[in-house]
């Protein structure tokens, strides 16, 4: 790869500051341009190589450059790239199709094509507050539900919350991890998830005006840091919704497509059967593009010029993400991703054991996380960081996140194989125990 001819990564940086707001943020001490993908694997400006373990952010599913998704996207552009969704686009319809085939949700049912996962929440909470004549909405704390005016007013974090405005009036109900309440420490997961269901029986008793157009939840929590609910949680919720007519979101912007390995969508984890999905990131494998999929009359409640999106279910972005859903079923990624996932998830439970700053390790199929903490037990954001510049120094790509900034978050391409899997538990080790001896 010719690198001689590049703008530096430092110079790069500079002319980023002078046109591009300071706060939107970068990983890493020293800046990086990734300028090449294959498969699960990317290539700096500068020629270094990496396992891409964090793929963009939970997006790149079925991984780099795949010659399927590269070829839809580049016939459909030879033709015609964009004529607005006031005309018929095939490949739109056949997308929605193809979801619509492998939905949860029983019934008729419709989908409606955005351009991002904080627009398909957008979408998913108009539909529910129009349909239930209600602008009341539950939601979990330590949730991310996008970063859109409306979806701020509903994500149960602080830190991504810019005002404590909201379009909507919203409610949070207590999360059943323990790491959000000292009053769960000790509990078993079913009573966690008996004592946090009624919660949002109590909830809607006693902090609202007892008319709830929906309840908004991820099945695992992503920017939270992949935290995964007791089971028994959702459903329970689920039986008390269903005992008033709340809707049910589920969001889905990081766990569908087999991510979690056990089921196409990460509602199913659940046994749970909601009235809207929500989906962006893998939906399109990189390329920008949501969807809210539900009950045909939850969607269709809405009358004429209520809502519009000009790039939703574009010629490209329907194209690639076509191909892309196909891909993935075509080679059984959902399974890979189970197998895969499983291995990794058992090498970092052995990292868990052997090292003290390796906390919980949570999550399924490839959405795997590991809390770093401190001697005492506490959150270090500090250690997270410097685990990231560690793998990054032995060739590993991860993320990070949770409430206090302290959990590594994996999510790779889910054609990620047992042996790059292993190549990458070895280099955890390594940032780990590089970690502790400079402490």
């Amino acid at each position: 790869m010719d690198t001689k001819n590049r703008v530096k990564p430092e110079e790069l940086l500079q002319r980023k500051k002078a046109v591009l707001p300071d706060w939107v943020s970068l990983n890493y001490e020293r800046p990086m341009e990734l300028v090449r993908g294959e498969g699960f694997k990317v290539w700096d400006s500068e020629g270094n190589e990496y396992l891409d373990l964090f793929g963009g952010i939970v997006t790149t599913i079925s991984g780099h450059n795949v010659p399927e998704i590269v070829e839809a996207v580049q016939e459909q552009a030879a033709k015609i790239m964009h004529s607005s969704t006031l005309y018929l686009i095939e490949s739109q319809v056949k997308l929605a199709e193809k979801l619509i085939e492998k939905s949860p949700i029983n019934g008729d049912q419709k989908v409606f094509f955005v351009g991002s996962g904080s627009e398909a929440n957008e979408a998913a909470l108009l539909f529910a507050t129009h349909h239930r004549r209600s602008s009341e909405v539950i939601a979990l704390r330590g949730s991310y539900h996008g970063g859109s005016f409306g979806t701020m007013g509903i994500t149960g974090q602080a830190s991504w919350r810019a005002t404590s405005r909201s379009a909507l009036d919203v409610s949070y109900a207590m999360n059943p991890h323990p790491s959000y309440s000292p009053l769960l420490e000790g509990m078993s997961p079913e009573r966690r998830a008996e004592s946090c269901a009624e919660d949002v029986r109590n909830l809607i008793e006693s902090g609202t005006a007892g008319h709830i157009a929906a309840f908004i939840a991820e099945p695992i929590q992503g920017v939270g840091g992949f935290i995964e609910h007791p089971p028994g949680y959702l459903s329970r919720v689920k039986e008390i919704l269903d005992e008033q007519g709340i809707l049910f979101i589920s969001d889905e912007v990081q766990t569908a497509f087999g991510r979690t390995g056990t089921n196409f969508w990460g509602i199913q984890n659940h046994d749970v059967e909601p009235d809207l999905i929500t989906m962006a990131k893998g939906l399109g494998n990189g390329l920008a593009i949501g969807a809210v999929m539900g009950r045909a009359e939850i969607v269709d409640s809405l009358s004429g010029k209520l809502h519009i999106s000009t790039f939703g279910g574009n010629h490209i972005s329907a194209a690639g993400s076509l191909a892309n859903i196909e891909y993935i079923l075509k080679n059984d990624l959902q399974r890979n991703a189970d197998e895969v996932g499983g291995y990794l998830k058992e090498r970092l439970m052995k990292l868990s054991e052997t090292h003290e700053m390796v906390g919980e390790v949570r999550g399924r199929g490839l959405m795997l996380a590991i809390e770093l903490v401190a001697p005492d037990g506490s959150p270090d954001p500090k250690a997270a960081a410097r685990f990231m510049e560690a793998c990054r120094e032995r060739g590993v790509l991860v993320g990070k996140g949770g409430l206090r900034s302290n959990a590594v978050r994996i999510s790779p391409p889910l054609t990620l194989t047992r042996e790059a899997a292993g190549e990458a538990a070895d280099i955890f080790e390594e940032a780990v125990a590089s970690i502790e001896a400079s402490v």
